[in-house]
């Protein structure tokens, strides 16, 4: 416990656009549950659907927060972050939960206990992805989110989209910053916990879904551009790279062409020098822009030489005993060769290469 203060002091978030008769049941059976600070943010619903935020006020004693246009479930969240970081200071955070009764008093009273004993974490209540109830709209979103996740940003959890969380008050402050105004910003949240190392505490939370959770706006591709966009940069910081180790290469041809030292050509020292410059091109775009790194250069450039090293070694080693297995045909061979090291390439430059320590 942190203080006098208990689990049913923490306030509880819901951002609502356009409710139904879900939300007062919600609200009463928080109210019932003993929870004291219940904020609602109505987030432009309109006229037809004020009746139920002054039901929230009347009946279940809610601070009830209005935006006079719809601006996303992001915005009704920093809306609410800034007026709970004004109004209870003294609370370690505060629990964000959706107004259509898919997380029930129990699964959000528990989420709050947690962040009574994990101050410092943020808190997630994640549902069971498994069985015939779960729609299979559901379940395709969170399962592609999840893999996608894992893959390009190394943040593992199991239910990616859940709107039950506990985030603390110093997370909440930086939360101000992030970008995101509508679903994407719960995506951008899971991000920034790698960005400013905020460990990620699950609650197993009962599975609700109410009419096959027909009323949901969260588009898996849509609002989880972000992710992609990592890969995005990886892609880009690859293809530039050949570019500048082409037009390098050229330039260098150009300026000392027909010269030879030895048995050394013009050619091969074109080629070395446009690939040092051009690696090293690629290795500080991938340490400054794709992968975010704040480790030191004497830190990360031996290992990415190293990898640079082995990729070239095995490329060389795999075509040249796979070609004559295809008739010779060293280009088809070479092509899927590379793009099979291309993406275990992403894969270790973002978890040994550019990874700080800890």
């Amino acid at each position: 416990m942190t203080g006098n203060i208990t689990e049913y002091d923490i306030p509880i978030i819901i951002p609502s656009y356009e409710p139904d008769e879900k939300l007062p049941a919600l609200l009463k059976k928080l109210k019932d549950t003993g929870f004291r600070n219940i904020v609602l943010v109505n987030d432009g619903s309109g006229e037809a659907y004020i009746h139920y935020f002054e039901e929230a006020e009347a009946l279940y004693g809610c601070l009830v927060l209005h935006h006079a246009v719809n601006q996303g479930k992001g915005r009704a969240l920093k809306t609410a972050f800034n007026y709970c970081l004004q109004e209870f200071g003294q609370m370690p955070g505060a629990i964000t939960a959706d107004s259509d009764g898919q997380h029930s008093p129990e699964c959000i009273l528990a989420c709050a206990q947690a962040m009574l004993v994990n101050p410092e974490a943020l808190i997630l209540g994640c549902r069971c992805f498994e069985g015939d109830e779960v729609p299979a709209r559901s379940e395709f979103g969170n399962k592609c989110t999840r893999m996608v996740m894992k893959y390009l940003t190394g943040i593992t959890v199991s239910d990616t989209q859940t709107g039950l969380r506990g985030i603390p008050a110093f997370f909440m402050q930086q939360l101000l910053m992030v970008k995101g105004e509508r679903f994407e910003f719960e995506t951008n949240m899971l991000l920034e916990t790698k960005t400013r190392k905020i460990p990620i505490v699950e609650v197993p939370i009962r599975t609700i879904y109410i009419e096959e959770n027909k009323t949901s706006h969260f588009n898996p591709i849509r609002d989880s551009v972000k992710i992609y966009m990592i890969f995005g940069k990886f892609l880009f910081s690859s293809l530039s790279s050949s570019v500048v180790d082409l037009a390098l290469f050229s330039l260098f041809c150009f300026l000392l062409k027909d010269r030879q030292w030895g048995r050394i050509t013009y050619v091969m020292v074109a080629t070395v020098f446009a690939r040092i410059l051009s690696a090293l091109y690629n290795y500080l775009l991938n340490l400054k822009v794709v992968f975010q790194s704040e480790s030191s250069i004497g830190a990360t450039l031996p290992r990415y030489a190293l990898l640079a090293v082995i990729q070239m070694s095995l490329s060389a080693f795999l075509v040249g005993e796979l070609y004559p297995l295809f008739g010779g045909a060293e280009v088809l061979v070479k092509m899927p060769v590379d793009v099979v090291l291309f993406f275990l390439s992403f894969l270790i430059q973002r978890e040994f290469v550019y990874r700080e320590k800890g």
